[in-house]
């Protein structure tokens, strides 16, 4: 069956995707990628303003606009505000990409509300809020629209020392399923995106060279690179899954299909052979 919107604003008009805490990592090379797709793109960054800087560049350097504003989702709920000014900056938004993300390596027995609250608002509340405004933004425009949220593949298996990381990327994985249904209508997709261990700052590993580092316990040997993430976010916000929503896509070199046998921190190769 076809839609009554588009897939894309109409001919003549530049799509615009806002991608949050794209100062550096995932979020810098979806904003590169999607860029390099003919869309202008709204920058947010928390601490590192040169790195979103950076990204502005490189966005440029496509031939597309770029704007910053600086965005820290713990400060709720004005925080989402960020989303209606870069739509406001740049015209129009049709892809939100809910990339900003934080954790803690914390003991469940030693964790404290502030932490539980800061890590719950930046990674799914602030999510739901900045999607509440790109959707109301994407409905009046009428041409449809698309939202990625960034999870992980926390959003399906648990982490020791990452309660809450956990629970805000499982509910943002359902979340992800709410919003689908109910935007449906609107003709807005709404998907997750699960990345295993990726090569950005978050986990310690700024620019590293992913295929000379070993992961035994990683089905495909290494760790991601940011840019095959943003891969798969870029087709999820591109015209090629116009059918696609509701969907959870793991970006993770086969961790998650190890269940008990483990996964990114196996010591060697052993598991292998039976």
């Amino acid at each position: 069956m076809g839609s009554q919107h588009e897939d894309n604003p109409g001919d003549g008009v530049t799509p615009v995707a806002v991608v949050t805490g794209s100062d550096s990592g995932i979020g810098r090379a979806t904003a590169v990628r999607l860029a390099e797709a003919g869309m202008d793109i709204g920058i947010t960054w928390h601490t590192d303003r040169e790195g979103a800087l950076r990204t502005a560049d490189e966005v440029r350097a496509t031939g597309r606009r770029a704007a910053v504003e600086q965005l820290d989702l713990t400060r709720l709920p004005g925080a989402a505000d960020v989303v209606d000014r870069l739509a406001d900056a740049l015209g129009r938004v049709d892809v939100l990409v809910n990339n900003a993300g934080t954790g803690t390596m914390t003991p469940f027995l030693e964790l404290d509300h502030d932490t539980v609250r800061d890590v719950l608002d930046v990674d799914l509340m602030g999510p739901f809020l900045c999607s509440q405004r790109a959707a109301h933004r994407m409905i009046r425009q009428g041409s449809g629209g698309r939202i990625v949220n960034v999870t992980s593949v926390h959003e399906h298996q648990p982490r020791v020392g990452a309660a809450p990381y956990c629970a805000a990327k499982a509910g943002l994985g359902l979340l992800t399923q709410v919003m689908a249904l109910e935007l449906a209508e609107h003709g807005i997709t709404v998907n997750a995106v699960a990345p295993g261990e990726i090569a950005t700052p978050m986990t310690g590993q700024t620019d590293t060279d992913v295929s000379g580092e070993r992961r035994p316990g990683v089905p495909l040997g290494r760790p991601g690179d940011a840019r095959e993430v943003a891969a798969v976010i870029a087709f999820l916000a591109g015209p090629d899954a116009s059918y696609v929503t509701g969907a959870s896509w793991a970006v993770d070199g086969g961790m998650l299909r190890m269940g008990p046998q483990a996964g990114s921190h196996l010591p060697d190769d052993s598991w292998r052979r039976p």
